[in-house]
């Protein structure tokens, strides 16, 4: 399944190329699944939580983060209801939930596990702008490393007590929905993390050219790179023609001018870039969609976390270089903690487990070039063989 994950600064238009970039390829014959968080959109507000059809070839659904809270909360209580009658606690009924701050994460976390099963050809997904987006894409690996901490594999060896402690004690023990719910947690965040990090799922960036598309764009190419998603287009949405003589079209046209120059030239090795035309209006039905046809393209290269030898003179140490364009040497921060690295970049912060052969190596500095880092290791000669 081709994927293909569509965000921008808010405001850009990015529920709209969405669902363009959708119809265009339900058009070329594959069938397309478009999901989305967003209540109405250029599609209509009739859209449901369940797959709907919309055209030839192309389904949307619409997460519902009220429905999927409720139905999450009240399932975690009656499996754990042994525990929660052990305390004395009242349960509750689904009548008085009402959905809690993540909820739209959670909920579209589950949309795409549910999408990967659905058998589509293409996978298109209108994510919230850029900082949720890149918060929404690392959530599945943080939840997860939260999860081997605080519930670790290796202590699941004590399930086979729990009858004798159960009788020894007199009440139910509740290890056994504790680790049963965290085995269920850790399958369905690790087919997410999947999914995300699977070669053909990529990211299509949206913005309007101009100065504030254009930090935005900065800010999101590195938390994007961050967490290691490839961008494949970026849409320079909402492009004005050729304008007449009238002052103030002229200087927006020569604004972006500017901006898609500067564009197409920065992203030309790593990413196309399509522009979409500004209709005149807010784009409304299929034929406004079919209009700006952008269609997927193939995915992109990715740069790959590789592990290099030292440069010369400085025989014997190893280098981990991490792309990470649009960097700048004051906001990156690196500590190690054991076998992982906490790498903060700009305001993104990602903890990174360390390649097996840098385990036995001590940091021993770091540089950043043309925007890849580099993180120097030296072997810790007390992990490392000796060879004679």
């Amino acid at each position: 399944m081709r994927t293909v994950l569509v965000t921008g600064p808010g405001g850009s238009g990015r529920t709209t190329v969405a669902a363009a970039t959708a119809l265009a390829e339900a058009r070329r014959g594959r069938r397309t699944l478009l999901l989305s968080g967003e209540a109405g959109g250029v599609l209509g507000t009739a859209v449901g939580t369940e797959p709907r059809p919309v055209t030839d070839g192309l389904w949307a659904v619409r997460t519902d983060p009220g429905a999927h809270f409720r139905s999450e909360l009240l399932a975690f209580q009656e499996r754990g209801s042994a525990l929660l009658d052990l305390l004395g606690a009242r349960g509750l009924e689904d009548e008085e939930l009402t959905e809690l701050p993540g909820s739209e994460q959670s909920a579209l976390l589950r949309a795409l596990r549910d999408a990967a099963a659905g058998g589509w050809d293409v996978l298109v997904v209108d994510l919230p702008p850029v900082p949720d987006a890149i918060a929404l894409l690392g959530l599945p690996e943080q939840l997860r490393r939260y999860l081997r901490r605080l519930v670790p594999a290796e202590r699941q060896a004590a399930r086979a007590l729990r009858p004798v402690l159960a009788q020894l004690a007199g009440v139910p023990m509740p290890a056994q929905w504790l680790y049963d719910t965290a085995a269920r947690w850790e399958a369905e965040l690790a087919a997410v993390q999947g999914l995300i990090e699977d070669r053909n799922t990529t990211v299509r960036l949206v913005a309007e050219p101009g100065p504030a598309g254009e930090d935005a764009l900065r800010t999101a190419r590195l938390g994007l790179a961050l967490y290691r998603a490839d961008v494949d287009t970026l849409v320079a949405n909402r492009v004005l023609p050729v304008v007449s003589g009238d002052p103030w079209l002229a200087g927006l046209q020569a604004q972006q001018d500017k901006a898609l120059r500067g564009w197409h030239e920065e992203w030309a090795r790593t990413a196309a870039v399509r522009e979409a035309a500004h209709l005149g209006r807010d784009p409304r039905g299929l034929d406004d969609l079919a209009a700006l046809d952008l269609p997927v393209g193939p995915p992109a290269p990715r740069e790959p976390w590789g592990v290099v030898e030292g440069p010369a003179g400085d025989e014997g140490t190893l280098v981990w270089q991490l792309p990470l364009p649009g960097a700048v040497k004051e906001e990156l921060h690196l500590v190690r903690r054991g076998d992982e690295l906490v790498l903060t970049a700009g305001p993104f912060r990602r903890i990174v487990p360390l390649p097996s052969a840098l385990r036995r190596c001590t940091v021993s500095g770091a540089g950043l070039t043309d925007g890849v880092l580099g993180v120097r290791f030296t072997p810790d000669p007390a992990l490392w063989p000796r060879t004679h």
